[in-house]
């Protein structure tokens, strides 16, 4: 082909121009796998850039990002013009005239090399193409790689062929926007949007001279002239760039006088507008997502996905400060109880060397053994080896000198929380709280936790007997209890006992015994309808945890976690319907495009008439007399004839603490207690339920109705929507004598005995007159008639007045 050119100059051109073509084909075609990726036609016209993802409440709130690297885009009109011209005086003075690769600028730099002036030739497009398609990373490279300067020529090659695809598709200042998006300036700052909110705490547009003078120096190299770590250094870069500015008559000279002059200005900002980085929201909505994103083919940290939860902020906002205000009271409780003494032992009061065992768990202790076996000494030297940390406080992260034995020792003392609230009608989350410090606890209490239920767990018990038949007014007598059922082929005996460990011997409705969470009647219950229905029935309702069929099921005795449990309970507020909760609501692209919207998958399990049924026991426990709720009076709870349902729980040895509480609008679920089990109060005046998760409950929910912006207000239950087959009016009697509530697993009642029904014996050194009265008072009587039920308001009067008269009489003694 080419001999027929006569004209050999001609000839002997057309045939390097052919091999230059030749060549760049078998470039972008990666021939033999010898040059390695380039960016296809449809990668220049879709460019992807590493955009992290948005996390938001439901109302719009930023609360989270997720991202490899940290930026968010902004548009050409976005950007402060100055920065703009500090970008080309500096790095590309050629910019606009060019096609992508300056030739002049090329040789300039070449003939400065050799006679030793280094310095580079790649243009504003060339760096883009580099950081954009990334043509210098493993995946771009090819077989030719492996030889040095063939490698370095291919990449510059993939470059000026990219640079050209680039320029021919966009506009200047559409290269200008990527280039400044897509960069790096440090401190993990990807893009000018992030790096003016990192390093000045403004928007892009906003920024000065002398501040986009800083920034755009910084890309010659953003650690050493990074002006946090190396200010002088920041400073002289600065300077040399307002000296190009001004160079190229972009600045005067007067200006270039004034802004050198100035000192360089940080002000440190927060990228996210508000939000508190890693949480354990952040945590759990990526866990939530992992799937979708897997089988959608997206990339939380990559993909600029907005991501709206279900969370309401001014929800979550008012548990976090419930959790706050309470946990630091028990902390001080907590170590109060135990002052000097270590609080792991077991459940016989043995103690336990918590810290030993968890050292010989770390990873490290292996290792350490192997390397000092014959001198274990050393071994312990090193776990008691002072070092400077961080540790969490309630008052504020801390300084100290700790070995890491006393960093065990001290984070095991430590209580935390798991909190959740859910609107059970639509399935949305409203609050998620993970634990009390994400920082320090990583460990998600809501849902990666779980513990052993204590009484939250009876409720499926009472609903087993209502599925069976049963009527809340059935009745029951406390009484002593052997159960026998079959342990590994042998016939085993199990023997509950209450929390004041004796019987009654009084008949209670199931109402009655559900709100005072009596341990024997429980059993009875559970014996007659089959612990295998109890399994059931709490499964039905949401409970995915396996679950042990034993007597002691409804005790419970098994792990579950709080977000299973708010499940669960939420059936009975939705009129017996399931419905599996969601933790997102939609996904947006950056341009706010829906690419999902999620809804919360329903089924029903329960009749309507059960279910109310289940709303009606559970207002026992404020209704009831001894009700283990009751010390929700203690809040202003109870305006517009308002009605709360909820249930206590407390596992052996006051381990864990819960309450699970339900409103007319939400159920909310709330756990306290310590990471090691191990360790935990003394006993029921400190550790039980409704002394340390209900205030909990009781402070958010009074939080949340004092604010009219919420949405949610007091008022009753629904009414049943059925008609209710079952008999409910028995009313329960009375009785003068009534105290806080114990709810632990094995002794998991009131604590507070209902032997006869009598007047309270005085106090010895009460006034005659009321000795004498008392001889004139009526033989007690066994088992009266039930008392008409006192309202609200006046058995809230009598316990109050109770309260004052039972001071006086402890003044008296005194």
């Amino acid at each position: 082909m080419f001999k027929e050119i006569r004209n050999k100059y001609i000839r002997y051109s057309s045939i390097f121009l052919f091999c230059i073509i030749i060549f760049f084909c078998a470039l972008q075609l990666n021939f033999l796998w010898l040059f390695g990726y380039s960016p296809s036609y449809t990668d220049i016209k879709q460019p992807t850039q590493r955009v992290g993802s948005e996390l938001y409440t439901a109302d719009g709130k930023l609360i989270g990002r997720y991202y490899k690297e940290n930026r968010t885009p902004v548009s050409f009109n976005e950007i402060s013009p100055s920065v703009v011209k500090a970008l080309v005086a500096t790095e590309d003075v050629r910019f606009y005239k060019h096609m992508g690769i300056d030739f002049r600028s090329l040789l300039s730099s070449g003939i400065s090399t050799a006679t030793g002036d280094k310095r580079g030739a790649s243009t504003i497009t060339q760096q883009l193409a580099k950081n954009l398609y990334r043509t210098r990373y493993n995946k771009s490279q090819g077989l030719l790689s492996h030889i040095p300067l063939v490698r370095t020529i291919v990449a510059k090659l993939k470059e000026w062929l990219t640079a050209v695809k680039l320029e021919s598709n966009y506009s200047k200042n559409d290269i200008i926007t990527m280039y400044l998006n897509t960069v790096s300036f440090g401190n993990n700052a990807y893009g000018i949007k992030t790096a003016s909110r990192v390093y000045f705490d403004k928007e892009a547009s906003a920024l000065e001279v002398p501040e986009s003078a800083l920034l755009v120096g910084m890309l010659k190299g953003t650690t050493t002239y990074n002006p946090i770590r190396n200010p002088q250094k920041a400073l002289e870069r600065r300077n040399v760039a307002l000296a190009q500015m001004n160079k190229y008559n972009y600045i005067s000279a007067a200006e270039l006088a004034s802004y050198k002059s100035m000192p360089i200005k940080l002000k440190e900002g927060r990228i996210d507008e508000g939000s508190d980085g890693d949480s354990y929201l952040r945590a759990a909505v990526d866990k939530y997502l992992e799937k979708w994103c897997k089988d959608n083919n997206y990339d939380l940290y990559e993909d600029g996905l907005k991501i709206y939860t279900t969370i309401d902020s001014k929800l979550q906002q008012y548990a976090e400060e419930a959790v706050a205000d309470q946990m630091k009271t028990l902390q001080r409780r907590f170590y109060s109880v135990w002052g000097g003494e270590d609080p792991w032992q077991d459940s016989e009061r043995k103690k336990v060397d918590y810290p030993d065992r968890a050292m010989r768990n770390l990873p490290v202790f292996k290792l350490l053994e192997k390397k000092y076996a014959t001198t274990p000494d050393s071994v312990t030297a090193y776990f008691n080896r002072k070092k400077k940390m961080k540790i969490f406080t309630w008052k504020g992260d801390r300084d100290t000198l700790f070995s890491t034995l006393d960093s065990i020792r001290y984070y095991g003392k430590i209580l935390n929380t798991g909190m959740m609230t859910l609107d059970p009608f639509n399935g949305k989350i409203k609050v998620w709280v993970g634990g009390i410090d994400h920082k320090y606890f990583k460990y998600d209490h809501v849902n990666q936790s779980k513990r052993q239920a204590g009484s939250t767990f009876k409720p499926f018990a009472y609903l087993a007997a209502l599925e069976s038949g049963m009527s809340p007014c059935d009745k029951f007598t406390d009484k002593p209890v052997r159960i026998a059922f079959q342990e590994k082929g042998k016939t085993a005996y199990w023997e509950p006992k209450n929390a004041s460990y004796s019987n009654t011997y009084s008949e209670m409705s199931l109402r009655l015994a559900m709100a005072r969470s009596v341990n024997t009647i429980t059993a009875q219950v559970t014996e007659k309808v089959g612990w295998d229905n109890v399994v059931k029935w709490a499964h039905e309702c949401g409970i995915d945890s396996h679950l042990e069929s034993v007597p002691s099921v409804s005790l419970g005795t098994n792990d579950v976690s709080v977000f299973e449990m708010v499940k669960a309970y939420s059936t009975f507020l939705n009129g017996g319907v399931k419905t599996d909760p969601i933790l997102v609501e939609k996904i947006t692209d950056l341009d706010d495009n829906i690419i999902e919207e999620f809804k919360a998958r329903t089924k029903r399990v329960l009749t309507e008439e059960i279910s109310w049924l289940m709303l009606y026991m559970f207002r026992g426990g404020m209704d009831e007399p001894g009700g283990t709720s009751q010390a929700l009076w203690e809040w202003d709870l109870w305006k517009k004839n308002n009605q709360i349902g909820g249930k206590t729980g407390t596992s052996n040895d006051y381990v864990d603490a819960w309450y699970m509480g339900i409103t007319k609008d939400l159920v909310t679920g709330v756990w306290v207690g310590c990471d090691e089990r191990t360790a935990h109060f003394k006993n029921g005046e400190t550790g039980e339920g409704s002394r340390t998760a209900l205030p909990i409950f009781a402070k958010f929910m009074e939080k949340v109705y004092k604010d009219p912006a919420t949405g949610y207000t007091q008022g009753p239950f629904p009414k049943a929507t059925v008609k209710i087959t079952r008999e409910i009016n028995c009313p329960s009697p009375r009785y003068e004598v009534d105290t806080t509530s114990n709810d632990s697993l094995a002794v998991d009642s009131s604590d507070f005995e209902v032997p006869l029904i009598e007047e309270p014996k005085p106090a010895q050194n009460e006034p005659v007159v009321q000795k004498t009265e008392e001889k004139k008072a009526p033989e007690p009587v066994k088992q009266p008639a039930p008392e008409v039920p006192l309202t609200r308001k006046e058995e809230r009067e009598l316990r109050k007045k109770q309260r004052q008269e039972e001071r006086e009489r402890k003044k008296n003694n005194q």
